[in-house]
C-alpha cells in the first residue's frame, strides 16, 4: 500500500453504539498527528445509546482539511456491519483490519475476544486491540502508539497497553506511513474551540440545556469551570436558560448559552426581550437535521433563517456563521465582545458537522482583532440606562453602582427605562436600536467577514456558509474555483461580499439544505446567483460528491 499522491490517507473505524468508536478514532487521528500529520475526523451515530451503526473516517495529510473522501485506505471493522455498510468506500488497496469472531473478510483478523479474556480485561477495551493491530499494520512504531496511549486514557492504561500489544503483535506490517517533520498540533472539536472562542473574549458564565449537537460544549466549559474561573449552569429547560443567561448579563457577567434549533424555539422570547431590554448575550445555535425532531445526531444548514428573524419585534442582532475551528475561536470571541460592545444578542451559528468534528488546531489567539467595550456610565442619580447617544448605544453600568437605579424593561420604555407608551418616545427607542443596529454593521467593517480562498481570480465561484467551507476549499483548488465564505450573516456585509466575488462571471451557491437559505439571504441584496448544489439528508459533502456536483451545474 502506498500512500496517494497528495501523501494522506483515509481510515475508517466502525461499529455498533458502545464500542466506543468515537474514542478509536480519535486515538488514531492522535497518532498520525504524533507523527507529523493534519488531520479531521468525522463521527457518524445514530440517536441510540447502545445498538446501531457508529462509524469514523479519519484523514491524516500535510496539509488542513475540513472534509472526508469517499476512498479509505484501512477500515478497522468491530462488527460486520462496517463492511456491509461501506463497501463503496473501498478502493483498491483498502486493507481491513477486524474482529474474527465478528467480521468474515480477507485482511488481518484479531481473536479480539480471546485476548481480551486473556489478559482479563474488559470488551470496551476490544479497539485498543484492533488499533494495535492497525498500528503495525500501517508501519507505526510502537513507541508512538505507546506515548499516544499515555496522553490519551486517564484510567486503564496499562491494561489498554497490554490488549493493544497483543493486537500489534499478532498483526503484519503492510505499509509504513512516513513520519513527518512537522510539529503536532492539538486535536479539537468544534464545540471545544467554541468554547476556548469564548474564554479568549472574556466569558464569565455559560448556561445550557444539553441539546446535540451542543452538548459536548457544556461538557467541556463544565470540566474546566473551576480552572478557567467561570461559572456553568444547567437548568431545567431552555426558557430558564436564556432567562438566567439574561440575569447574570444584568448583573455584568458575559454570558453564552448552548442550544440546538428546538431549544432556540423556547428561547425566542427571550431572544427578544435581549433586544428590547438591551442586555448583551450569545447563542451557539448547533444546528442538526429538522424540522422538530427530525434527525438529532446529524447535520444540517436549514436554520439560517430562523437564526436571522428569530423574535417578535425588530431589534439589530449579530449572527456569525464559522467554517473551521480556528474562524469558530476567533468569531465565538469577537461575537462576545460585539455582543457587549454594542448591546445586543449574538448567534454563532454552527452545526453538527463542524461541533462534533475534529480536526487539527492553530489557536489563532494573535491574529483576533480586539473590540473594545460599551463605554462605562457614570453612577449617579442622573444615570439613565438607555441614554439616547448618536450611534445607540448607552451608556452601561451593571448593579451595584452607589447612588444608582440600573433598570432595565422589556416594555416600551424611556431613557430610564420606565414604562411608557407615548409615541414620540416609542419612535425614539425603536431609532436609537435602528442607529444601533447601524453602528455594529459599521464596526465591523474592519474585521475578517468574508473569507476568500481556492483560485482567487477565477471567473467562476463557489459562495458557501458554515462548515461547508472547509469541502468547497478544497473542491475550489482542485476545479481551478473561487471559494467566498460570508463568516457574517447579520448584518450582511453586502460590500465585502460583492469586492470578494468582483469579477466573477459564475456564483453557484452550496448548502446543506433544501431551499437554499444563503442564496435567499444574497437576493434580498440583490445578488443573483447562477446555480446552486443543494445537500438535505443529514450527511455532509465528500469532496468527490461536491465535485462531481459542481460539474454539473458550472456552465
Amino acid at each position: 500500500m502506498q500512500l496517494s499522491a497528495m501523501g494522506e490517507l483515509s481510515v475508517l473505524v466502525g461499529g455498533r453504539a458502545g464500542d466506543g468508536i468515537n474514542s478509536a478514532g480519535l486515538v488514531v487521528a492522535h497518532l498520525f498527528s504524533q507523527i507529523g500529520y493534519r488531520t479531521y475526523m468525522y463521527f457518524d451515530y445514530p440517536s441510540l445509546i447502545k445498538g446501531g451503526h457508529n462509524f469514523a473516517i479519519v484523514r491524516a495529510s500535510p496539509e488542513k482539511k475540513g472534509a472526508f473522501r469517499r476512498k479509505v485506505d484501512f477500515i478497522l471493522a468491530l462488527n460486520q456491519d462496517t463492511l456491509d455498510m461501506h463497501r463503496d468506500l473501498v478502493g483498491e488497496g483498502t486493507l481491513v483490519i477486524c474482529d474474527s469472531s465478528r467480521v468474515e473478510t480477507d485482511g488481518i483478523c484479531v481473536p479480539v475476544p480471546d485476548i481480551l479474556k486473556g489478559e482479563k480485561a474488559p470488551p470496551v477495551m476490544g479497539n485498543s486491540c484492533i488499533i494495535g493491530a492497525f498500528a503495525r499494520a500501517a508501519g507505526i512504531r510502537w513507541e508512538v502508539l505507546e506515548d499516544v496511549f499515555s496522553r490519551y486514557y486517564r484510567k486503564g492504561l496499562e491494561m489498554n497497553l497490554k490488549v493493544a500489544r497483543r493486537g500489534y503483535d499478532m498483526a503484519s506490517e503492510h505499509a509504513v506511513v512516513p513520519e513527518r517533520d512537522s510539529t503536532p498540533l492539538p486535536i479539537v472539536s468544534g464545540n471545544e474551540a467554541i468554547g476556548l472562542g469564548l474564554l479568549h473574549g472574556g466569558l464569565d458564565a455559560f448556561v445550557a440545556y444539553p441539546m446535540t449537537p451542543t452538548s459536548n460544549l457544556l461538557h467541556f466549559l463544565a470540566e474546566i469551570a473551576e480552572e478557567a474561573g467561570i461559572l456553568v449552569f444547567h437548568p431545567e429547560n431552555e426558557i430558564a436558560v436564556m432567562l438566567m443567561a439574561l440575569g447574570l448579563g444584568y448583573a455584568g457577567k458575559k454570558t453564552a448559552v448552548g442550544t440546538s434549533g428546538g431549544g432556540f424555539c423556547l428561547m425566542t422570547e427571550g431572544l427578544s426581550l435581549s433586544g428590547m431590554n438591551e442586555v448583551p448575550v450569545v447563542i451557539v445555535l448547533g444546528q442538526r437535521a429538522g424540522p422538530s425532531t427530525g434527525m438529532p445526531t446529524y447535520t444540517a444548514q436549514s436554520d439560517l433563517n430562523f437564526a436571522l428573524h428569530a423574535g417578535q419585534g425588530e431589534f439589530p442582532r449579530l449572527v456569525v456563521a464559522p467554517g473551521d475551528p480556528e474562524q469558530a475561536f476567533t468569531w465565538s470571541s469577537l461575537a462576545l465582545r460585539l455582543a457587549w460592545r454594542y448591546q445586543v444578542p449574538a448567534i454563532v451559528l454552527c452545526d453538527k458537522t463542524l461541533c462534533e468534528g475534529y480536526f487539527s488546531f492553530s489557536p489563532p489567539v494573535a491574529a483576533v482583532p480586539h473590540v473594545d467595550l460599551a463605554p462605562a456610565g457614570t453612577p449617579g442619580p442622573s444615570y439613565m440606562r438607555y441614554l439616547l447617544t448618536g450611534d445607540g448605544v448607552s451608556p452601561l453600568l451593571c448593579p451595584p453602582a452607589p447612588d444608582t437605579v440600573i433598570k432595565v424593561n422589556s416594555y416600551t420604555h424611556d431613557e430610564a427605562g420606565i414604562t411608557t407608551e407615548k409615541a414620540e418616545t416609542a419612535s425614539l427607542m425603536t431609532e436609537k436600536r435602528v442607529r444601533k443596529g447601524k453602528a455594529l454593521e459599521d464596526g465591523l467593517a474592519s474585521l475578517p467577514v468574508v473569507s476568500l480562498s481556492g483560485d482567487v481570480g477565477a471567473g467562476k465561484t463557489i459562495v458557501c456558509w458554515g462548515s461547508t467551507a472547509g469541502v468547497c476549499g478544497e473542491a475550489g483548488l482542485e476545479l481551478g474555483l473561487r471559494v467566498v465564505q460570508p463568516i457574517v450573516m447579520s448584518p450582511f456585509p453586502k460590500d465585502k461580499f460583492l469586492e470578494a466575488t468582483r469579477g466573477s462571471e459564475e456564483l453557484v451557491v452550496v448548502e446543506e439544505n433544501a431551499y437554499g437559505q444563503l442564496g435567499m439571504l444574497l437576493a434580498r441584496s440583490g445578488i443573483r446567483a447562477n446555480a446552486a448544489v443543494l445537500k438535505y439528508d443529514g450527511r455532509p459533502f465528500a469532496v468527490e460528491e461536491l465535485k462531481a456536483r459542481l460539474l454539473e451545474v458550472l456552465s
